[in-house]
């Protein structure tokens, strides 16, 4: 990394930093100037970073107005250092070196970031999707240091210090940043058993004479289901002798027969196709996209647009359209 304090403060290292205080030696010129010398003319530099003789020597005067003195005395024949120039020269070859080892410690924390990560999500989702996707994150970059905690309530990513929550829902706060990581929806669905001996529900209205199983997930109204068709979305209150705020709960009572469940596709996908659970009102269905939210612009943080990155990749295969 560039490291000033050890540089020596003389008349010639002001130049060289920057001499007429509003203008700074640009690296380019500083390559063609080391150029020249390590090729010992104008010509051959030329030739080497495929430029025109002329826009060489252009970029070495420029070079030198820049820091208010002479770097090169010319001859038709060669050239040779000031010793200005010679001075500028190991400083040039310094400070690009140290840009190069500055670009190439960026560019690694890209690919390889490092430091703390805390995560949360919500109790279900986070323990059956987030978790086991969290683990591979940490296998590919083991020089995160991540957290996950999972909630039934609505986060305050800010007040509680968390760099990223993976949440299910459209409905973001407005003064967070999220990106979509994958399309779900949920539906409505109960097994054989119950749609036998109860009867199978044909209109929204239906599922009021039904055992629903009610979950209370965050800040969800309790027993309203808010269902969209061809959309537009409709509401319509439910309840049952069951109800509880665990998403798992409440499909183990679905499988048992207790009532009809809205649950995610991702969740109950192989066991419609199964036969355990039997889909009712196919017309409806819930969003459940899931987001990667977050309170700083993924640009002002390398790990955090590694990790959103990742999920992005990693849920890809699940989305349900």
């Amino acid at each position: 990394m560039v490291c000033f304090e050890n540089y020596e403060i003389n008349n010639v290292t002001m130049r060289l930093m920057n001499t007429n205080r509003d203008q700074f030696p640009l690296p380019d010129d500083l390559k063609v100037f080391l150029t020249v010398i390590r090729k010992n003319g104008f010509a051959s530099a030329a030739e080497e970073l495929g430029y025109s003789p002329a826009y060489i020597s252009k970029r070495i005067s420029v070079l030198e107005t820049t820091l208010s003195t002479r770097l090169l005395h010319r001859t038709t024949r060669r050239i040779a250092l000031t010793d200005d120039g010679e001075r500028a020269r190991v400083w040039a070859e310094k400070l690009l070196g140290d840009l190069d080892d500055f670009v190439g410690e960026i560019s690694e924390a890209r690919h390889q970031p490092m430091g703390s990560l805390h995560i949360c999500s919500s109790f279900g989702f986070g323990r059956n999707h987030v978790a086991p996707a969290i683990c591979k994150l940490s296998q590919t970059y083991p020089k995160l240091d991540i957290r996950l905690d999972v909630f039934d309530r609505v986060v305050d990513i800010v007040g509680e210090g968390f760099d990223l929550e993976i949440r299910v829902g459209d409905d973001l706060a407005g003064q967070h940043i999220g990106r979509k990581l994958v399309s779900n929806r949920r539906v409505l669905c109960a097994t054989p058993e119950y749609l036998e001996r109860r009867g199978v529900p044909l209109t929204l209205d239906d599922l009021k004479n039904h055992d629903c199983l009610v979950l209370k997930e965050r800040n969800n109204a309790f027993g309203v289901w808010n269902l969209t068709k061809d959309g537009d979305e409709e509401s319509v209150r439910v309840s049952g002798p069951l109800s509880s705020n665990s998403g798992e709960i409440v499909l183990k009572w679905a499988l048992s027969g207790g009532g009809i469940l809205l649950r995610s596709m991702w969740d109950v996908k192989p066991m419609l196709e199964q036969g355990l659970l039997v889909q009712v009102l196919h017309d409806y269905t819930q969003s459940a996209n899931v987001w990667a939210v977050y309170p700083t612009r993924l640009s002002e943080s390398a790990k955090l647009r590694v990790c959103v990155e990742f999920l992005q990749d990693y849920f890809r295969d699940l989305s349900v359209e």
